[in-house]
C-alpha cells in the first residue's frame, strides 16, 4: 500500500500528444462578443436566412407536404380548367393528312348525350361550345384552316391540341411542315387520335397500327394513340382531354390574353377608317388591367377605354337563368368593371424622340479637370509609336512595332480538305434534288414544253450568285479582294486591326449610329425581368380576372380589324408588360430548320414570329460565343446556331422566335427556328475583313509580300497591323518596297512559297432599321407547293 501511494506522478513522454489550442478568433458566440464590444452596438449586417437543419423525420415531413401541395396545385389547375368558373378548356383540332374528315370528327364529338352544343356565330371557322354538367366540364372545340398564321395563332391560346392522324401514313409532308412550325413556337398540352382505322380491313388494323406507332415515334417517343371512329371513343378521348396534365408555355401564362368570340365596330365620329372595337372572350393567363396595352396579333398595340363584364352566354348549369326580365333590367346585367385611367395608362411611344442637342459638348467643370490630372499621373503608360492623330484609345487596337503578338485570337483558319471530294459530294445532292423532283406528283396537264413559263430566269440568276457567294464564304472566310480603283486605306477606313479579337478593348458606347438615340436601353435587363416576374407572381392586380367573360373596349383600331373577323380570322388579343411597346435590339438564337437549305444572306427581310408579335425586319447575323464581341456571319449557317439581332419591340423572354422568308409565290417559307436570348443594344456584332496577299520572295524569317496592296501609301497606313498566314505563321510588314505595294514583311518561322499571307480588319456592324409590323397573309398551304419546299421524309 504504501509503495502504491509514493508512486511517481505521470509525467508526459517526448511523444506527448498536443491537442490543438481553442481557436477563439474565428467564430465566437454572441456573447463573448458583446463583452469585448463594451456596449458598443455593431452595424447591422444583411445576412442570408439561416437554414435550419432539419432532422430527418422533418424532412420526410416537408418533402410529403411539398408533394401534396404540388399534387393540389396540379388539381386545382385541372378543376379550373373548362369548370363552371374557369374559361372554357378550348381545343384546337388540327388534321395532319389531307384524307382526314374534319366534319367527321366533330360530329363525333357534338354528341347530344354527352351534354349541349351550341354553334359559334362567327366567320367560317368550324367552332362550337359544349357543355358537358355531367363531366361538369366545359368544351369550347375549334378547327384551323390549313393556313400558316391561322394556326399559328390559335394553337398560342389553346389549352389543348387535338392532332388528327391518318392509319396509314400519320402525316403528310403539309402536316409534317406545320408539326414543325407548332414544335418551334412551343406545344401547349396535346393529344394524338387517329380516324379512320376501323375503315382497313380487320387483318390489316394491327399491323396499320404497329406501323403508325414507329412513324409517331419520331415526333412523339412517348405518347398514346387514341381512335376516334366511334361515339365510344369520342367519350374517351374527351376523358383522356380533361384528365390530362397540362404543360405550360411561359410566355402566354405571364400575360392576359383572350380568344374573342364575337367582336363589334364602332366607328369614330371623325373618321370611318378608325373607330372602337368591341372584343369578348373569356380572359386567361393573367389577370387583365385595363391601363396596360393590347397586342392584337397581327394587328398591332392599342390602348383600352374599359372592361365591361356581360352575362356568360354559356354557363354550365343554366338553371341559374330568371324568367325574362324586361330590357331595363337586362341592361343592368351589363356592368362596367374598370374604365382606363389616363394618369396611369401606358403610352402607345414607341420610340425615343432624339433631341439634336443633346450630347453636344459641355465645358468640364473645375473638380472634373483636377480629377482628370490625377487619373492621368496614376496611369504611368507605355510609349507607342503609332500614327499622327491617333487616341490613347486607339493605340490599344495598334500592335506594338516590336513585341512578338501573344494575343490569341479566334482564327477560323482554313482546313486544307480537298475541294474535288467536296465538289463531287455536291453533285451527288444534285442528283439527290432531281431525283426528288422526279418523284413527285405533277399534274398531267404540266408537259415538258411548258415547263418553262413558270420558271423565273431573274430569281434564278439571283439565287444562283447567291449560292456561289455562299460556296465562296465557306473555303475563304471573310476574304475580300483589295480594290485597284479605290486606295485600302479609304476603302477600309472605317475599319481597325485588333491585336487578339478575343481579348483586345473595344468600347460598345463608341460611334454609335442615329438609331441608337431612337431606342430604349435598360440599365440592367435581368434585373427589370426578374422584378417584373416576381411582381406578376406576387402583387394583386386589380381588373378582369381569369376566367370571366368580358368585353373590352379598345380604341383607335382600324376597321381592317373588324372586316378580317368577319372573314372567319380568329381574333386573338394579349396584354403587354410594361415597357413592351418600346423598340430597342433584340438577339435571338437561331439554328437552320432542316428542310431548308437556301442561302440566306444577313440583311436580308426575313418574317419574324417572336413570342405573340409577328414582324417584318432585316437581321444580322453572328456567332453564339460567350465573348463581348462576336464575329459577325455574312450568311446564316446549317451546322451552327448563330444569333441574329434587329431593332425590334421589347420582349421580356423566354419566347418562341419562327425564322421564315416570303417566296415569289406569296408562301412563307420556315427557314430557322429558335429562342429570345437578350434584349441588348451593347451586345458587339463586328465584322471582319481579311485582305490576302502572296509570297514572292522567301527568306529565312523574312519575306516580300505582293498583291495586299496596290501602292506605297496603303502598305505604310496598314503597317501597324498583325499579319497571319493560312498555315498558322505571324509575323509584321517592315517597310513598302518599290511603289507598287510590295512590302518587306517579317515572320515567325519560314514561310512556304505555297502559303498565304493575310491580314485582319475589323469594325462594328449594326442592324438596319427596316422594322415593319405589317406582315402579309401567305397564300394557303397547297400539297405540291409543300413538297417543292420542305423534303419528302422517306427521302431523307
Amino acid at each position: 500500500e504504501e509503495a502504491g501511494s509514493h508512486m511517481a506522478a505521470h509525467r508526459s513522454g517526448p511523444l506527448k500528444q498536443q491537442n490543438k489550442a481553442h481557436k477563439g478568433g474565428r467564430h465566437r458566440g454572441r456573447g463573448s462578443a458583446q463583452r469585448d464590444g463594451k456596449g458598443r452596438l455593431a452595424l447591422k449586417i444583411l445576412s442570408k436566412k439561416v437554414r435550419k437543419e432539419l432532422s430527418r423525420v422533418d424532412q420526410r415531413h416537408r418533402a410529403s407536404q411539398l408533394r401534396k401541395q404540388k399534387k393540389e396545385a396540379v388539381l386545382a389547375e385541372k378543376r379550373q380548367l373548362g369548370s363552371k368558373d374557369g374559361p372554357p378548356h378550348q381545343i384546337l383540332v388540327v388534321p395532319l393528312h389531307d384524307r382526314i374528315s374534319l366534319p367527321e370528327a366533330f360530329r363525333l364529338l357534338q354528341d347530344k348525350d354527352t351534354g349541349t352544343v351550341h354553334f359559334s356565330e362567327w366567320g367560317s371557322t368550324h367552332s362550337f361550345m359544349l357543355l358537358c354538367p355531367r363531366l361538369k366540364h366545359r368544351w369550347f372545340f375549334t378547327s384551323a384552316r390549313p393556313e400558316l398564321h391561322t394556326v399559328l395563332d390559335m394553337a398560342k391560346v389553346a389549352d389543348t391540341i387535338l392532332f388528327l392522324l391518318d392509319p396509314l401514313e400519320g402525316w403528310d409532308s403539309t402536316g409534317d411542315y406545320c408539326l414543325s412550325c407548332l414544335f418551334a413556337q412551343g406545344l401547349p398540352t396535346y393529344t394524338l387520335a387517329v380516324q379512320g382505322v376501323s375503315g382497313l380491313p380487320p387483318r390489316k388494323q394491327i399491323d396499320a397500327r404497329k406501323k403508325l406507332s414507329k412513324t409517331v415515334e419520331k415526333r412523339f417517343p412517348d405518347d398514346k394513340l387514341l381512335l376516334l371512329d366511334t361515339q365510344k371513343e369520342a367519350e374517351m378521348l374527351l376523358r383522356q382531354l380533361a384528365n390530362q396534365k397540362q404543360r405550360h408555355l411561359a410566355f402566354r401564362d405571364r400575360r392576359a390574353y383572350l380568344f374573342a368570340h364575337t367582336a363589334d365596330f364602332a366607328p369614330s365620329e371623325e373618321n370611318n377608317l378608325v373607330g372602337t372595337l368591341k372584343i369578348s372572350g373569356y380572359v386567361r393567363g393573367q389577370t387583365l388591367n385595363v391601363n396596360s396595352l393590347l397586342h392584337i396579333i397581327g394587328q398591332g398595340d392599342f390602348q383600352m377605354k374599359q372592361i365591361d363584364a356581360p352575362m356568360d352566354p354559356f354557363p354550365l348549369n343554366p338553371r341559374v337563368i330568371k324568367s325574362q326580365k324586361d330590357p331595363a333590367d337586362m341592361e343592368e346585367d351589363l356592368k362596367v368593371l374598370m374604365k382606363a385611367d389616363p394618369d396611369k395608362q401606358e403610352s402607345l411611344q414607341t420610340e425615343v424622340i432624339p433631341d439634336p442637342m443633346e450630347g453636344e459638348q459641355t465645358w468640364p467643370t473645375e473638380e472634373e479637370l483636377s480629377e482628370a490630372n490625377d487619373f492621368l499621373k496614376k496611369s504611368s503608360k507605355v510609349v507607342k509609336k503609332v500614327p499622327k492623330g491617333t487616341s490613347s484609345y486607339q493605340a490599344e487596337w495598334i500592335l506594338d512595332e516590336d513585341g512578338e503578338s501573344d494575343g490569341e485570337d479566334e482564327y477560323d483558319d482554313m482546313e486544307h480538305e480537298d475541294f474535288i471530294e467536296e465538289e463531287s459530294q455536291d453533285e451527288g445532292s444534285g442528283k439527290e434534288e432531281e431525283e426528288e423532283y422526279e418523284t413527285m406528283t405533277m399534274g398531267e396537264s404540266v408537259r415538258d414544253d411548258l415547263y418553262d413559263d413558270n420558271v423565273d430566269d431573274e430569281a434564278e440568276e439571283k439565287m444562283l450568285e447567291k449560292y456561289k457567294q455562299e460556296r465562296l464564304q465557306e473555303m475563304f472566310p471573310d476574304e475580300v479582294d483589295t480594290p485597284r480603283d479605290v486606295a485600302a486605306r479609304i476603302r477600309f477606313q472605317k475599319y481597325r486591326g485588333l491585336k487578339s479579337f478575343r481579348t483586345s478593348p473595344w468600347d460598345p458606347k463608341e460611334n454609335l449610329p442615329q438609331d441608337y438615340a431612337r431606342i430604349f436601353q435598360f440599365q440592367n435587363f435581368t434585373n427589370t425581368r426578374k422584378r417584373l416576374f416576381k411582381e406578376i407572381e406576387e402583387k394583386e392586380v386589380e381588373g378582369a380576372e381569369v376566367g370571366w367573360y368580358v368585353t373590352l373596349h379598345v380604341s383607335e383600331v382600324p376597321s381592317s380589324v373588324y372586316e378580317y373577323f368577319k372573314r372567319g380570322a380568329p381574333l386573338i388579343a394579349f396584354s403587354l408588360l410594361p415597357h413592351e411597346q418600346k423598340m430597342s435590339v433584340l438577339n435571338m438564337v437561331v439554328s437552320r430548320y432542316s428542310g431548308n437549305t437556301e442561302p440566306v444572306k444577313a440583311k436580308e427581310e426575313l418574317i419574324f414570329h417572336c413570342g405573340f408579335r409577328r414582324f417584318r425586319a432585316s437581321p444580322l447575323f453572328s456567332q453564339h460565343t460567350a465573348a463581348d464581341k462576336h464575329k459577325f456571319q455574312r450568311f446564316l449557317t446549317a451546322d451552327v446556331a448563330l444569333v441574329v439581332t434587329i431593332y425590334g419591340p421589347i420582349t421580356f423572354p423566354p419566347a418562341s422566335v419562327l425564322l421564315f422568308k416570303q417566296n415569289s409565290n406569296g408562301m412563307h417559307s420556315l427557314i430557322a427556328t429558335g429562342y429570345l436570348l437578350s434584349v441588348d443594344p451593347d451586345r458587339m456584332v463586328i465584322k471582319r475583313v481579311v485582305l490576302s496577299g502572296h509570297p514572292f520572295k522567301i527568306f529565312t524569317k523574312m519575306a516580300v509580300v505582293r498583291y495586299m496592296f496596290f501602292n506605297r501609301e496603303d502598305v505604310l497606313w496598314f503597317k501597324p497591323v498583325e499579319l497571319r498566314t493560312k498555315w498558322g505563321r505571324r509575323g509584321h510588314i517592315k517597310e513598302p518596297l518599290g511603289t507598287h505595294g510590295h512590302m518587306k514583311c517579317s515572320f515567325d518561322g519560314k514561310l512556304k512559297s505555297q502559303d498565304t499571307v493575310l491580314m485582319n480588319l475589323y469594325k462594328r456592324v449594326f442592324p438596319k432599321w427596316t422594322y415593319d409590323p405589317y406582315v402579309p397573309e401567305p397564300v394557303p398551304w397547297m400539297k405540291s407547293e409543300i413538297s417543292l419546299s420542305v423534303p419528302e421524309v422517306d427521302m431523307k
